[in-house]
Parts: C-alpha cells; sequence; structure tokens
C-alpha cells in the first residue's frame, strides 16, 4: 500500500467538500427542507430524504465530542505519532471524524467539549480538514 492509497476519494458527492479543503474553507450540504447540515456529503438528506440539497460555509468552529490516540497515525501525515483521531461536533450540528492538532497527543490536553477550530494541513500531496484549540 502506498501513500497515493490512503487518500479519500473525490466523488461528484464530495466534490464541493474537497474543493473547500483545497481552498481551506469547511463546506457542507445543508438540506433546503429541514434545514439540516449534515456530513458525509450526500445527494439526499439523511435526515428527511430530501434532494433539495445545497451547499453552505461553516464556520469552522467546533467542539471535541470523543477521541482516541492512534499512537501510529498514517504515514502520510508525516508524524512519528502519537495522533488523535477526534470526532467533533460543529457548532452547526454534524459531527465528524478528524484530528486536533497543535497540542500534546494526550488525556492531559485533549478535554472533550473544548472548544475547537477547523484549520488545514498536508497529508500527501492533499490538505486534510483538522481542527486546534479555539474559541466557541
Amino acid at each position: 500500500m502506498t501513500e497515493l492509497d490512503l487518500l479519500p476519494l473525490r466523488t461528484p458527492e464530495t466534490k464541493r467538500f474537497w474543493e473547500g479543503v483545497d481552498q481551506e474553507e469547511l463546506w457542507l450540504p445543508h438540506c433546503l427542507e429541514c434545514a439540516r447540515h449534515f456530513f458525509p456529503p450526500s445527494f439526499l438528506c439523511p435526515h428527511c430524504t430530501s434532494r433539495r440539497v445545497d451547499w453552505t460555509r461553516m464556520s469552522g468552529r467546533a467542539t471535541l465530542y470523543s477521541y482516541v490516540i492512534a499512537q501510529r497515525p498514517l504515514p502520510g501525515w508525516k508524524s512519528p505519532g502519537p495522533m488523535s483521531v477526534a470526532l467533533v461536533e460543529l457548532l452547526e450540528g454534524p459531527r465528524l471524524i478528524s484530528t486536533v492538532v497543535d497540542c500534546e497527543q494526550s488525556s492531559d490536553d485533549l478535554a472533550l467539549d473544548m472548544p475547537l477550530v477547523a484549520t488545514f494541513r498536508p497529508f500527501g500531496p492533499q490538505k486534510m480538514l483538522c481542527f486546534r484549540r479555539g474559541e466557541l
């Protein structure tokens, strides 16, 4: 397996999300029927099954919902580890899996409900959405 095998696939459903990441912006689908944001991206709202879906730029603000600490992160991160695998809850509602950067990767520094803000880091030849300490 090579580093390129680990890159996320850009599909028609996720194209706008990855274009945003390339521009260091966080964009998520938004249902025009039930007014909820959701992740992962889809042409169909997972809450009400409407096909009336548009995209909205998110604030990038979030809280740490849960995490584990990987002692050996994926090679694309170019880090010997440890590295968090974090479930973050965006201010706008959806939860997504990412990582928390710019802090010690330990339970002493990673606190549940801590405020986070989106940031972007290289992962091999592309950027990835990450989070760092921030303010809500």
